[in-house]
């Protein structure tokens, strides 16, 4: 019995260990009633006895269309040698949701081109992102956060919480009482066309280092150098190449 309480914490983790538990459960409870009771009526055994002969045979036949089917879903990460296998082996999955992404946004005219590169380096990035082993924070800074909701979304599938502030005030309040990985900023907001770079300013000036990248309208080299002059770490309009330098500051080795 302890050898039993030992082994199942680490078959309970695994789709197929789940299902070994519960064939040794049930065979258990139905061996002890029709068995070990032996007052019960033959009428009613007789059920019993037909559910230990035919609930193999359903289990065989739903293994059988599962691993001719669904065969992943057999198991678990924890099955894996490493994350890297485990990357490796839902690639493709990850390469079939982003082919119908890019067939979806095409046929609804959102995109022109989608070539199959595109959709390759899309899948890398996000396949690159996930060997990280550790959760971060990000502080989103934009007015109207409407505008970059599937952003974020990609963020937090890679491990990111992701905090909003509408403005800099707000912005640096949050930067005074937490520590985040990176923030992410737009440029123009009500306070001004350039508030990215005040927000920016105010941060180095009181000697915080958190790197800073915009997420703005433009992607021109001139606005990227003038990042850098600023001490920011990046500008871009491109949500592909944001979540490329976002990921890469925030989940760099810690010093």
């Amino acid at each position: 019995m302890a050898s039993m309480y030992s082994v199942a914490p680490s078959l309970s983790r695994n789709p197929l260990g789940i299902v070994a538990l519960a064939l040794v459960l049930v065979y258990g409870l139905a061996a002890l009633v029709t068995f070990g009771s032996a007052n019960l009526e033959a009428s009613l055994k007789a059920p019993l006895i037909w559910f230990l002969v035919l609930f193999p045979l359903t289990v065989l036949g739903v293994f059988m269309w599962l691993i001719s089917k669904h065969p992943s879903r057999l198991y678990s990460p924890r099955d894996f040698r490493g994350d890297d296998a485990f990357l490796e082996a839902t690639q493709g999955q990850l390469r079939s949701v982003a082919y119908l992404s890019a067939a979806q946004a095409r046929q609804s005219g959102e995109v022109s081109v989608n070539t199959e590169r595109e959709v390759e380096d899309v899948v890398e990035t996000v396949v690159n992102s996930r060997r990280a082993d550790r959760s971060f924070r990000l502080l989103w800074v934009d007015d109207r956060p409407e505008n970059n909701v599937w952003e974020r979304k990609a963020f937090i599938a890679a491990g990111a919480s992701v905090s909003l502030s509408l403005d800099t005030s707000d912005a640096l309040e949050a930067l005074s009482v937490a520590t985040y990985a990176v923030v992410i900023s737009d440029m123009g907001r009500a306070e001004g066309p350039r508030e990215g770079y005040v927000l920016l300013d105010a941060m180095r000036k009181g000697g915080d280092r958190t790197p800073l990248v915009f997420f703005a309208s433009s992607n021109d080299p001139s606005h990227k150098q003038e990042t850098r002059e600023h001490g920011g770490q990046g500008c871009t309009n491109d949500p592909r190449e944001l979540f490329e330098i976002v990921m890469a500051l925030a989940t760099k080795p810690l010093a």
